[in-house]
């Protein structure tokens, strides 16, 4: 097959042509010596199909695509205040959808300050290779096409004492308009010796990262209960758990901040989906393979401070320190 080279008119009308003759796409392709994914893409194009497909129209459609094609020229080539801006919050490890929205708010007449998130994918993967496109990649969240099982070493094979289940938790917890109803976990880190604790605000997302010294039960419950004491009496009122052996002293927990413990069901991630999601984004810090016991407590807060203060989708492109701010201040 010859190099690519965009569809003529003659090919487009040639295709029409044997569509019309119920043609297959690989008969099509072999006859113009295209590959079948050429053609099954272009017939596909402009949310036509085998049926609806016409050459005159999907011609049409090509001038105007190729109209608004720039060359390899980008919007952040020619806008350095744009570039800089983006670059900045890329570093804040903020998504591209993130910088988008809050352009909107930071630039709200400025419609020069202005690039869709697609647009900033498309730049940073066609940057040429060196150091800053390694830089600027490395911000970004990984994605993967299929979700990994949850691991946390050996599975707890009893039930943990006086455990309340997350059936008998408080009904408001689920309507998410009443804060200070935590989910909490441990990201564990190189060959299961180390581990972060994560608390995530239901309501206002807001994270707490704790480091503990160890998976131990007593030492992960005093780990939490110093973090959770300095929280505003109002946003200290519930926390759900996995079933995991390190909240064995959840009693402890209890007891030292005023804060009940529920628990899920085994094995059932979805009902604590907030802290799971975070923990994603915690990832983009301390990726797997992270020896949290050479990480400093420095760190750790640096961490937490910057996922607070990136725009949510779900809080509007507000920051979960301008949310949480704003319902203890009401």
């Amino acid at each position: 097959m010859n190099k690519y080279k965009r569809l003529s008119v003659d090919e487009r009308e040639e295709i029409s042509r044997m569509l019309a003759q119920k043609c297959s796409f690989q008969c099509i392709a072999k006859l113009l010596g295209r590959f079948t994914s050429t053609v099954s893409r272009e017939v596909k194009a402009g949310s036509c199909n085998k049926y609806t497909y016409r050459a005159s129209k999907a011609q049409a459609r090509s001038i105007r695509n190729s109209e608004k094609r720039k060359g390899g020229k980008y919007a952040l080539d020619d806008n350095l205040k744009l570039k800089r801006y983006v670059y900045r919050k890329l570093r804040k490890k903020w998504s591209p959808t993130q910088i988008a929205e809050t352009l909107k708010m930071d630039y709200p007449t400025d419609m020069t300050m202005r690039i869709s998130p697609e647009s900033i994918y498309t730049y940073l993967f066609v940057l040429p290779k060196g150091a800053l496109k390694k830089e600027l990649l490395a911000c970004l969240r990984q994605n993967r096409k299929h979700r990994h099982k949850q691991r946390r070493g050996v599975e707890a094979k009893r039930k943990l004492e006086d455990m309340l289940s997350i059936e008998e938790r408080p009904k408001e917890v689920e309507d998410r308009i009443i804060p200070g109803h935590w989910e909490g976990d441990l990201i564990v880190g190189k060959n299961n010796r180390s581990a972060l604790g994560t608390l995530v605000e239901r309501t206002t997302r807001t994270v707490i990262l704790i480091p503990v010294k160890s998976r131990n039960a007593e030492e992960v419950a005093k780990a939490f209960a110093k973090e959770v004491k300095k929280l505003p009496q109002q946003m200290k009122l519930t926390m759900t758990y996995d079933q995991g052996r390190e909240m064995a002293q959840h009693k402890l927990f209890t007891k030292i901040t005023g804060v009940k413990v529920y628990f899920a069901h085994p094995r059932s991630p979805w009902e604590r989906g907030t802290n799971e999601n975070t923990n994603g984004l915690i990832r983009q810090y301390f990726p797997k393979g992270t020896e949290f016991n050479k990480v400093s407590r420095y760190e750790v807060k640096r961490a937490q401070n910057q996922l607070n203060g990136r725009p949510r989708k779900t809080l509007g492109y507000h920051t979960p320190f301008e949310v949480f701010n704003k319902l203890i201040n009401s």
